[in-house]
């Protein structure tokens, strides 16, 4: 099993994680082309920094023609003090009037107060819209989507409104909306099984925001990261913004200090200043989990959820199992069973984490007419899983990889991607997954996981 680590002994805001992405062996080109596809006024810039000894990786988001940052003015002053890139509390109208004048951490005059902030604002269903329509994997969206959902419900919670009454200013939104679907297809890219993160330093002192003057952490940061483990180094700045918490904890499966991996490579994603003694970088580290370097196979326990279904209309079940796959289950699958009376019926299964059970049975309960749900544990033994990926005369097809103990037993094209290239291209879906396993076989097979 591949994992990440991230590193947030500085904070993190949306710019670092991309910067480290990159500098992690993500292709720019894949990430220029991903802004492309949302067809917004912005482009990425690149560059190489020093940060306290530590050389890292820059993304600065242009919007408009005007760079993102504390240095800006006019419509660009919005930054936090450490990071650029991440507007996590001016980029939002929560509320119908908000008409306190904001100011950036530079002290430059914030220009976003207006009567009516609305009419020059991005609804969440606005920026929904955006994500869905661009040219991305349907893995990516999803991720991208529940970022956003992250900032928004803590928005939302904390002004006591709905979360379709969050609005985000225009030009922040458009800041927000690059880093966070960037995020999302450089973190596919990875081609990791899961992403750890270290406790998050939040930093310290205050941050002026369009509603005034708020502790370090910011309201919206102590509310996305609840149930996630947080502390201060003692810097009166702050670290950690509401954009960097959001990717944080939507990627993060757990938290917790550096795993035991063997480390195949990493990189560093650089904040905008450059405090001395203390290098401003995110790190994120790519390798093999070392329990599975022994025995190549895994042992965990797993819930199974089952419920029996004779009265539910067939086009429910398909819509079931998709709002359970989306909520984290790892499988769910029906079978048809003769139940009492000689009925029909059909018996519906999910497996999934224990700590995720609950959640799940909930959806059960509420998406189709059962009575009843039952719940076992189960130990499993899986495979260790690897991604790759393959050229084809349309794209990149990533490919899993299960092997034991060093010997590959089991590849195969990924579905989505395969799907994707196949209704863009215009090739059949066959095609396209033959290619890929050809191109497997060319480049891969004779290589050791």
């Amino acid at each position: 099993m591949r994992i990440a680590y991230l590193d947030c002994f500085s904070g993190m805001s949306g710019d670092m994680f991309l910067g480290a992405l990159i500098d992690a062996g993500v292709s720019s080109e894949l990430l220029e082309s991903t802004v492309a596809a949302l067809n917004l006024e912005a482009r990425l810039e690149i560059s190489r920094v020093n940060r306290s000894g530590i050389t890292a990786t820059k993304v600065d988001v242009w919007v408009n023609g005007e760079k993102e940052g504390p240095a800006g003015s006019g419509a660009q002053a919005h930054s936090h003090e450490g990071h650029d890139q991440d507007h996590g509390h001016d980029l939002v109208h929560a509320h119908p009037h908000d008409s306190a004048p904001a100011s950036s951490r530079t002290g430059v005059p914030a220009p976003h107060s207006h009567d009516h902030p609305h009419a020059h604002g991005r609804s969440l269903k606005e920026i929904r819209g955006i994500i869905g329509q661009a040219a991305i994997s349907d893995a990516a969206k999803k991720t991208a989507l529940k970022i956003f959902d992250a900032l928004g419900t803590a928005e939302a919670t904390i002004h006591n409104n709905e979360i379709e009454s969050v609005h985000f200013h225009e030009v922040g939104a458009v800041d927000a909306i690059v880093d966070i679907v960037c995020a999302s297809v450089g973190a596919a890219a990875l081609g990791v099984d899961e992403f750890v993160c270290s406790p998050l330093n939040v930093g310290g002192g205050t941050v002026k925001c369009a509603h005034g003057v708020f502790p370090v952490p910011a309201p919206a940061t102590v509310e996305i990261l609840q149930g996630a483990p947080v502390y201060s180094s003692g810097m009166q700045v702050e670290l950690l913004t509401p954009t960097g918490a959001a990717i944080a904890k939507t990627l993060a499966t757990r938290f917790g200090a550096f795993p035991e991996m063997k480390i195949e490579k990493s990189g560093y994603g650089a904040g905008t200043r450059d405090f001395p003694g203390s290098p401003n970088v995110v790190r994120l580290v790519i390798g093999e989990s070392a329990a599975l370097l022994a025995a190549r196979t895994e042992r965990d326990t797993v819930s199974v959820l089952e419920a029996n279904l004779d009265d539910l209309n067939p086009q429910v079940f398909g819509y079931v199992m998709d709002r359970l796959l989306e909520e984290g289950a790892l499988d769910v699958f029906g079978m048809p069973v003769q139940m009492k009376k000689n009925r029909p019926g059909t018996l519906l299964t999910v497996l999934c984490k224990p700590e995720d059970a609950a959640k799940l049975t909930q959806i059960v309960f509420a998406e189709t007419t059962t009575l009843g749900v039952r719940r076992r544990e189960e130990q499993r033994q899986t495979l260790a899983r690897r991604w790759v990926f393959v050229p084809t005369p349309w794209g990149e097809v990533r490919m899993k990889v299960a092997s034991m103990n060093g010997t590959v037993t089991n590849y195969a094209p990924e579905y989505e991607d395969c799907r994707r290239i196949a209704l863009e291209q215009q090739v059949p879906l066959k095609t396209v997954m033959q290619a890929a396993t050809q191109s497997y076989l060319l480049e891969h097979a004779a290589k050791k996981p």
